[in-house]
């Protein structure tokens, strides 16, 4: 399997390739009044505008650098492109069935959702994340 891999944070995170749209960076993001904490705001992508979700805070870590200008990665749903803001874009990386293992039975709450399981990788962990549910966001 190939994922697009992304840095949020100090997590090491992949998504399949199958489900980027595309990458981008400097788009500007228009905030929304009163929006969840994890929806940074809207972004205009050559006519369509788009959500942004802060990978950051979605996946509950602290906020980025105030002077920070974060990627965009684009990916497809089934209601249409949302865009996850990430701290780094690294490689596609192609990764084997025999480096997996699902979360384990301690891992609880909100980022059990999120995260089908992890790649071990020489050095770090790779988080294969669950685009699905973490574009879902409840208010």
């Amino acid at each position: 399997m190939e994922l697009c891999t992304f840095r949020a944070g100090v997590l090491f995170l992949g998504i399949e390739v199958s489900r980027v749209q595309e990458v981008l960076r400097g788009l500007p993001v228009v905030r929304v009044p009163l929006a969840p904490p994890s929806i940074r705001g809207l972004i205009h992508l050559r006519g369509e505008i788009i959500t942004a979700i802060d990978l950051r805070r979605r996946m509950g870590l602290g906020d980025a650098a105030a002077d920070a200008c974060p990627a965009t990665v684009v990916v497809r749903t089934d209601a249409g492109p949302v865009s996850l803001l990430v701290d780094e874009v690294g490689d596609v990386l192609v990764v084997r069935d025999d480096d997996f293992e699902r979360p384990p039975e301690t891992l609880r709450g909100p980022s059990r959702e999120l995260i089908r399981g992890a790649y071990k990788l020489p050095g770090e962990l790779l988080l294969h994340l669950v685009v699905d549910e973490v574009v879902r966001i409840s208010p």
